[in-house]
């Protein structure tokens, strides 16, 4: 699999704000990984060259265009990047605007790091990013000290960084990028920094801290870190990305295919979705085989005999399974009886509304679903066929595509070169199950 892309997005800013020269193995050249990039060679001292480099020309690829690697292909090609970093003391002002591109994890987690500059940034996004919800980052930045502006509550962020105190807060709503921004403030922040969460999220912010021996404490759902502490650099290869594949377990159950993926992360509040799965007839077997960075790393393999049955995911579930609510939801499709999405209104403010956007697309492919308030109801009763929109959205796209695999007729798309933003090469690894994909005429 890609790598992933949540852990490169943290991994790299670790490596620009270590003291030396880090090695990172792995990275995904996915677009919103390398918006992270390009925004951290513009802050970066001497390790901007390289991340410069990287964010404009990875394996061969042109800027705003996919990767030359087919993920059809044995072997991964080997890529290292070394960023020379000089602490959090050898950030700079940048002289342009941060574009993030559509990823909201760069957009909080640098915001995070960046209220602990002595500077003014602004980060910018576009359509989809600058539609979404900011103030739930900049509040608590705001409260350590930074001078931080929203745009109506959305993005331009401007940050005016420098002395921050640390703070112990609640979040009131789970979300391990706000999480992360404020545990990345907190490292350059006086004091100690303690963070509350309603129910826990992916933790690979305080794995990597650990990792690295930087002072963070974690006693269930609280997180602790003392600033003041700078890191030395790492060399880590990034796990394959267990959300990409989500996309490829499903289609292996629709398809009855027995499937091994190797060298990915088994990191477990990135794993709830094979409980669901599992509810819903798809068994998987793990086997764990090192470790990077404090994240394990091992094998997932798919059994070749789903007979695939309705479930219900709690409200309580959905922080563990956010990004793969999609492909959960039109898997249940093709299911037996009805799947319920419980209180997934937090699905409204993605990267699209994933919300109405699934419950649409579902229909406009022949199948029956809806919402009821915030709720997803998917009725198993297959689809047709037809042609859906992925209104920009990675994940929809990906997801509709799985789900036409077992469609009684043939459908249609749009928007598919959205994958690249999380899972480039998707495509040849559909095609590598045996789906047959043609661009539309």
């Amino acid at each position: 699999m890609p790598g992933d892309k949540s852990i490169a997005h943290r991994w790299l800013i670790l490596a620009t704000t270590a003291r030396g020269t880090s090695r990172l193995l792995g990275l995904p050249p996915s677009l919103d990984v390398r918006s992270t990039a390009s925004c951290l060679a513009e802050v970066s001292g001497r390790g901007r060259p390289a991340l410069e480099a990287w964010a404009v020309n990875v394996w061969g690829a042109a800027e705003g265009h996919g990767s030359t690697w087919n993920p059809g292909d044995p072997q991964v090609p080997e890529q290292v990047l070394e960023v020379e970093g000089e602490g959090r003391s050898g950030l700079v002002e940048p002289s342009v605007d941060l574009d993030c591109g559509n990823s909201g994890t760069a957009m909080r987690l640098l915001a995070g790091m960046l209220a602990a500059a002595p500077f003014k940034s602004t980060l910018v996004g576009d359509r989809s990013l600058s539609a979404r919800p900011m103030e739930r980052v900049a509040v608590p930045l705001r409260e350590m000290g930074a001078a931080v502006r929203t745009t109506d509550g959305h993005a331009p962020i401007t940050i005016q960084g420098g002395d921050l105190h640390g703070i112990v807060t609640t979040l009131p709503l789970p979300s391990a990028q706000v999480k992360g921004a404020i545990l990345f403030a907190g490292l350059g922040a006086n004091g100690t920094t303690v963070v509350t969460e309603p129910v826990p999220t992916r933790d690979h912010t305080e794995r990597a801290f650990a990792a690295l021996g930087l002072p963070v404490h974690v006693e269930g759902s609280t997180i602790t870190v003392r600033g003041g502490s700078d890191h030395d650099p790492f060399e880590a290869t990034v796990p394959g990305d267990p959300s990409s594949a989500a996309f490829v377990v499903a289609a292996a159950a629709l398809s009855r295919t027995a499937l091994s993926i190797t060298g990915v992360g088994l990191n477990p509040s990135r794993l709830h979705y094979l409980e669901i799965l599992s509810r819903m007839g798809v068994r998987t077997r793990l086997t764990a085989e090192r470790e990077e960075l404090g994240e394990t790393v091992g094998e997932l393999w798919v059994a070749p005999d789903a007979e695939l049955v309705g479930t219900e995911v709690g409200a309580d579930e959905l922080p563990l399974v956010i990004d793969e609510v999609p492909i959960l939801a039109l898997l249940a499709t093709h299911a037996r009886g009805e799947t319920w999405f419980a209180d997934v209104g937090e699905l409204r403010v993605k990267e699209s509304d994933r919300l109405a956007g699934i419950a649409r697309g579902i229909v406009a492919l022949g199948g029956h679903a809806g919402a009821e308030g915030d709720d997803l109801v998917v009725s198993g009763l297959g689809l047709r066929g037809g042609v859906a929109d992925a209104q920009g959205d990675h994940r929809l796209a990906m997801a509709f595509a799985v789900a036409a695999l077992r469609a009684e007729a043939p459908c249609d798309v749009s928007g598919m070169e959205a994958a690249e933003i999380s899972f480039p090469g998707f495509l040849g690894v559909m095609r590598g199950l045996g789906a047959v994909m043609e661009p539309a005429s």
